[in-house]
């Protein structure tokens, strides 16, 4: 299967999904998430949830993180150029959704890609090998490549793994760990 392919599949694949079951895999993949061994990083950078696309509900994670007294990075898109810019979440951060449904920072302090330790990475799809499929814009891909190396790359899935090996081009950045409700794929 192409890209095109895929994302055609586990778009129509989450269209489906009642959201009960949303929140209930999301609840798991945040408890998923407390079996790794990353909770003593301190910078966290997290996607806020797209309601209409049917994504997992961020909400937990952002918990943990609030809980764990760790800082938030959250990031705004710019559709002319497909990059991000990156802010601290605080309690006085407004959050507005743009014009394609994506909650976002209106303004706040920025962060730098360098200064992240942990990226939570949205996808409609992966392998077995760590290759994911997104929205099709290569935000992501951009935005990972400005990050330091060893920041850990960390997919969220409500589905499990393609058994098909996903074709990665050149500009596509592998992920780490991928979490889904029932369990953690480690690369």
């Amino acid at each position: 299967m192409t890209k095109s392919e895929i994302r055609k599949k586990y778009k129509s694949l989450r269209k489906v999904l009642p959201l009960q079951n949303i929140e209930d895999d999301s609840l798991a993949i945040a408890n998923q998430l407390l079996q790794l061994n990353i909770w003593d990083k301190l910078v966290y950078h997290l996607f806020l949830t797209i309601e209409e696309q049917k994504e997992i509900n961020t909400a937990y994670i952002l918990s943990i993180l609030s809980g764990k007294d760790k800082n938030i990075v959250v990031s705004k898109s710019n559709f002319e150029d497909c990059s991000m810019s990156h802010y601290l979440l605080t309690d006085s951060t407004t959050i507005k959704k743009n014009a394609y449904n994506i909650p976002e920072p209106v303004d706040g302090i920025a962060i730098i890609p360098s200064q992240i330790d942990v990226v939570f990475v949205p996808l409609l799809a992966f392998d077995k090998h760590g290759n994911r499929v997104g929205y099709g814009k290569g935000f992501y891909d951009r935005f990972l490549a400005e990050c330091r190396p060893e920041t850990i790359k960390i997919g969220l899935s409500l589905f499990e793994a393609e058994d098909e090996t996903i074709t990665a081009s050149e500009a596509d950045v592998k992920l780490d760990y991928c979490v889904t409700p029932n369990r953690v794929f480690q690369f």
